[in-house]
């Protein structure tokens, strides 16, 4: 695990130091090893290459896994950020055909295996990665990212410059791109509370998007996409059968659910789990402990009881005899962790803080690497949204053959009648639906309206709108061919999951040097339950059916049965408690004079800061005002 970063001068040059500085940005995610190159192309056209890499040391401690790294036999080099998983597989069947390899590192066999099936390797790569690299023979860069988008890769092709990144800071530092906003980001984000990708908050940096490969060659990109959880492709998954028999429906999954979890157990270094007492943490342990593994397990614990979650991990822990570590958390620990946590962020998130909490605490108990349930909602329709959005649907789908005048004038008059609240202002939204609305499923993961957005921050031009939602657009599209329940399985994995969760997960235990893997969205896995029937997954009334049914009974009902709780801190609490003065003076001043000061509305924002107070509106919408605010003066 580490922090990439790569500069390519088409007919120019760079300076080393900006190599040698970039590379050091990234030291938090790197910090036992580091190693820059530079190299010198000149055909067809004069080329300079930089690559440096921070290195989080898992597989192979020893120096033989140093990056970048060099291929002798072919001229290449790489700069990795991930885990291959099954490495070794992919390591014999490249010494079965006579490939030598001289270390016992996955970085080793990625070179090898771009060397002997170039850009058709990445159907045999099962993990999480983000790597560069550069063919000598081709006189190209290949780039790619995994098929899930556990890890990130940034880009920004400016001038005769192409430079990506691990984080979105590094390409900043380099000033070689400017600190503008991005307006349809900033949409984005004030959307959902994050941007989405490829877009990011900076103009011309973009995100390369998930399961997708960028090739540079003679100062020209080609970005393509190699793998989707719907598409048929080549070595892509694995056939399963479902079983109608309601006691045995987890079974045609069960082997590879196992697999997908004992497979992300490679390491040369001390391995935990983050155990929330919810389902999908708790069937990590339960996997586990059934092959003979008795992990760290570490909980958050809240002073506050009514937030608290300890009797549930507790119960994890006891059953299976976990080393198990609480992390005991009160809103004074939070206020003096603000500043460390904002400035982990690499790109603003309503909700990361968490992460950064436990994964901290998980660092400093020697733990390198850490296994998380996240994703078990979207890939086993774990939210309540599973249920509501298919009526929704319906709902809109008969709702639209009405005058647009009339649904205009209705939702005016259910907006003045209704309490005010972010459940009926969504429920206006859909009710007026002037054509801003793609999907209902947008609807439920909006932090502000439409309406509300365009209050907040001035209208974009038609273009800027367009961009800001492309991408739901694409996701959409490909999610229409399912059906309802796993049409929402795919908008959560493309949407919510890959550019707030796992974005959030990554940067925040990355912040502290930790690895951080999630076996529940092993591509091959996502793809295989994504194609079981969508009603068999809410059949009945057990939770994230399939999955529990898969464990065999071996969590405790209570764990179960349990109210769904997300995994987040009591900011609602702690907002009208001590973190009152540090966020209150910014909402109320700080955005007349900081960087969003022409951007956006001073009245509007103060006026979610005192919804907030008065009960109108939930924490998120001033929280994430706040950490937009704060992440532009640091890095704007």
């Amino acid at each position: 695990m580490c922090g990439i970063f790569g500069i390519v001068a088409h007919k120019a040059q760079f300076p080393a130091e900006l190599l040698e500085r970039a590379t050091q940005s990234l030291a938090h995610r790197g910090p036992d090893d580091c190693g820059t190159i530079i190299l010198h192309d000149a055909a067809p056209d004069a080329v300079e290459i930089g690559l440096g890499n921070r290195r989080l040391a898992i597989l192979d401690l020893s120096p033989l896994a140093h990056q970048p790294m060099h291929d002798a036999e072919t001229g290449n080099w790489i700069v990795y950020n991930g885990e291959i998983y099954n490495f070794r597989d992919i390591r014999d069947e490249l010494e079965r055909a006579g490939t030598k390899l001289v270390s016992h590192s996955d970085t080793e066999v990625l070179l090898k295996a771009y060397a002997k099936w170039g850009e058709g390797c990445l159907t045999k790569l099962r993990g999480m990665f983000a790597f560069a690299i550069w063919d000598a023979v081709k006189h190209q860069l290949f780039v790619a990212r995994d098929p899930m988008g556990v890890k990130p890769l940034y880009y920004a092709h400016r001038g005769p410059y192409l430079i990506l990144a691990s984080e979105l800071r590094t390409i900043l530092g380099t000033g070689l791109v400017p600190r503008r906003l991005d307006p349809a980001g900033l949409l984005n984000y004030l959307t959902f509370g994050s941007a989405y990708d490829p877009l990011t908050l900076i103009e011309g940096v973009h995100a390369l998007p998930a399961a997708h490969s960028l090739t540079w060659v003679n100062g020209t990109l080609r970005v393509s996409r190699y793998w989707d959880l719907i598409d048929d492709q080549p070595n892509a998954g694995q056939a399963v059968t479902f079983s109608p028999d309601r006691k045995t429906a987890g079974t045609g999954i069960q082997p590879m659910l196992e697999e997908a979890v004992r497979s992300q157990l490679v390491s040369d270094v001390p391995l935990g789990v983050f155990l929330s007492g919810g389902i999908d943490s708790s069937a990590l342990v339960s996997i586990l402990s059934r092959g003979g593994v008795t992990p760290s397990t570490f909980s958050i614990v809240f002073r506050e009881a009514k937030f608290s979650e300890a009797e549930y991990s507790r119960a994890i822990a006891q059953q299976f005899g976990t080393d198990h570590h609480e992390i005991t958390v009160s809103q004074n620990d939070v206020l003096g962790d603000v500043p460390g946590a904002l400035r982990a962020m690499d790109l603003p998130s309503m909700d990361a803080v968490n992460t950064y909490f436990v994964s901290r605490e998980a660092r400093a108990a020697g733990v390198k690497v850490a296994l998380s349930g996240l994703g078990g909602d979207e890939v086993f329709a774990g939210y309540s949204s599973f249920r509501t959005i298919p009526r929704m649907e319906r709902f809109a789908n008969a709702w639209k053959h009405l005058p647009g005048g009339a649904r205009h004038s209705l939702g005016s008059a259910f907006d003045t009648l209704a309490p005010a609240s972010d459940q009926n202002r969504k429920l206006t939204s859909l009710i007026r639906d002037n054509g801003r609305l793609l999907h209902p499923y947008f609807l439920t993961r909006m932090l502000f309206t439409p309406r509300q957005v365009d209050l907040l921050c001035p209208p974009a031009d038609t273009v800027g709108r367009e961009r800001a939602v492309a991408s739901q657009r694409e996701n959409l599209q490909a999610a229409l061919s399912l059906d309802t329940v796993n049409r929402v399985s795919y908008l959560e994995m493309r949407c919510y999951m890959l550019n707030t969760l796992l974005r959030d997960a990554d940067f925040m235990s990355m912040s502290q040097g930790l690895e951080v893997r999630v076996p529940l969205i092993d591509h091959q896995l996502a793809k295989a339950v994504l194609a079981l029937p969508g009603a068999e997954k809410l059949n009945g009334h057990t939770p994230k059916k399939l999955l529990v049914a898969a464990l065999e009974s071996s969590l405790p009902d209570q764990v179960v049965r349990r109210r769904k709780r997300g995994f987040t801190l009591p900011f609602e609490h702690w907002l009208r408690g001590e973190l009152r003065r540090e966020v209150e003076p910014v909402l109320e001043g700080k955005f007349s004079e900081g960087p969003l000061a022409e951007v956006l509305d001073r009245g509007q924002v103060q006026r979610v800061w005192h919804d907030f107070l008065r009960g109108a509106t939930s924490w998120t919408r001033p929280w994430s005002l706040y950490v937009l605010e704060r992440w532009c003066e640091l890095h704007l």
